[in-house]
């Protein structure tokens, strides 16, 4: 099982990745496995010293007072959340949750830290995106 944020690369310059484990309900876990999960307006956050995400919807069927887009608690050790603060804070970054993955029966997150693009930045992306596959399409038909 692995759940793709797309969003992230679009709105993103993605700079370092790494990996770390979420705490989840019972539920939250079963609905996580059966692909009910949408990372694209979540982000990470720090909060009393400790890392959470925010914003990323699990809906859970069938569950009363149940809140989808709660602050989940990410767990890491406290020097990597102290580094990684120095680093948010250093360069004005984000950390943004690239995808989320089984490993070894636990269910793991792959955050990023990234930058955010201008506007401008995203609209020459998508014209390079597109000269590119107008080239290959005139390659591929001759």
């Amino acid at each position: 099982m692995k759940i793709l944020n797309r969003r992230a690369k679009y709105d993103y310059q993605l700079l370092e990745r790494f990996e770390v484990g979420i705490s989840l309900l019972g539920k939250e876990v079963r609905a996580i496995k059966d692909g009910h999960l949408d990372l694209s307006h979540a982000y990470g956050k720090i909060i009393n010293n400790e890392m959470y995400l925010i914003n990323a919807n699990i809906t859970v069927e069938g569950a009363k007072d149940y809140t989808p887009t709660r602050a989940r608690k990410l767990l890491l050790h406290r020097n990597e959340i102290i580094t990684l603060e120095a680093k948010i804070k250093a360069k004005k970054l984000t950390l943004v949750p690239t995808k989320m993955y089984t490993k070894d029966r636990l269910i793991k997150v792959e955050l990023a830290l990234a930058k955010s693009k201008r506007k401008f930045e995203k609209k020459e992306q998508k014209k390079r995106k597109d000269m590119e596959r107008e080239i290959e399409r005139e390659i591929k038909g001759t």
